[in-house]
């Protein structure tokens, strides 16, 4: 059974004069374990589908459903990572790790205890007691990663999370939270405007045509070197640039469609 459905998921905006169609026949299956890339033009409503998975806003037409079970709101089973890290400056580390755990009434203690192992295990321990501030760039995502696997969710998603970065340590953190997302065996969905970083990091890419949006086409992304490949890896591997073409054809059409 697959973990994700959407099933002819359609989103429409409505105001006094007008309804705006933003998503139309929207159908996903996505299994446990899968770690998904959406690509799309801009503003073809990749976020706002996250945000339909999350349940922070409902269909219009369709239904999403979570490990079986309609979404009619939040779940503890959905993490949501940011394009920005959302750390409270005023707050330590490791109180910010437990920010999520508050907010879903977890016991403190437990929570403190798995941010701390998370903390040691993925390169940040020492730091429980520092201030964000005094964080680099790509220390402060990790931070909001661990912040998001605290509440132990079984779905990520990951919304545009390197971009605010520059482009060496937007790579290295690829590869850190890649490997951080397979071992905790959580599915994950990522939207992303970089065609490299929607290949490099997932087993499918989706892409998405203009508004009103739907799944144009969905690639499996599969090498003939195997299939543990880091990010990096498969930025060398022999299929690499025949899905980069193909994708960046595809959404030039729509591009050029919109325009």
């Amino acid at each position: 059974m697959a973990q994700i459905e959407l099933r002819g998921v359609g989103l429409s905006y409505f105001t006094l004069k007008q309804e705006t169609e933003a998503l139309r026949d929207i159908d996903i299956s996505i299994r446990a374990g899968e770690f998904i890339s959406i690509v799309g033009p801009s503003g073809c409503g990749k976020s706002t589908l996250l945000s339909l998975i999350s349940g922070m806003i409902n269909p219009t037409k369709g239904k999403v459903l979570i490990d079986g079970e309609e979404v009619k709101g939040t779940s503890h089973k959905v993490g949501y990572m940011l394009q920005h890290d959302h750390l409270f400056e005023w707050r330590s580390v490791l109180r910010n790790l437990t920010v999520g755990a508050e907010v879903r009434k977890m016991d403190r203690k437990q929570a403190e205890i798995r941010a701390l192992e998370l903390m040691e295990r993925y390169g940040l321990g020492g730091f429980a007691g520092h201030n964000p501030a005094q964080l680099s760039g790509g220390m402060r995502q990790r931070v909001a990663l661990i912040r998001t696997l605290v509440t132990e969710p079984d779905i990520l998603l990951l919304d545009e999370p390197f971009s605010a970065l520059d482009y060496q340590t937007r790579l290295s953190l690829q590869e850190d939270i890649f490997k951080i997302i397979k071992d905790q065996g959580k599915t994950a969905i990522l939207v992303t405007h970089d065609i490299s970083e929607a290949i490099a990091m997932a087993d499918r890419v989706m892409v998405m045509s203009k508004r009103p949006s739907t799944i144009h086409n969905i690639h499996p992304i599969r090498f003939a070197e195997g299939e543990s490949l880091s990010p990096w890896q498969k930025r060398e591997a022999g299929q690499y640039n025949a899905y980069f073409n193909a994708i960046w054809r595809e959404l030039e059409g729509h591009v050029n469609a919109a325009g």
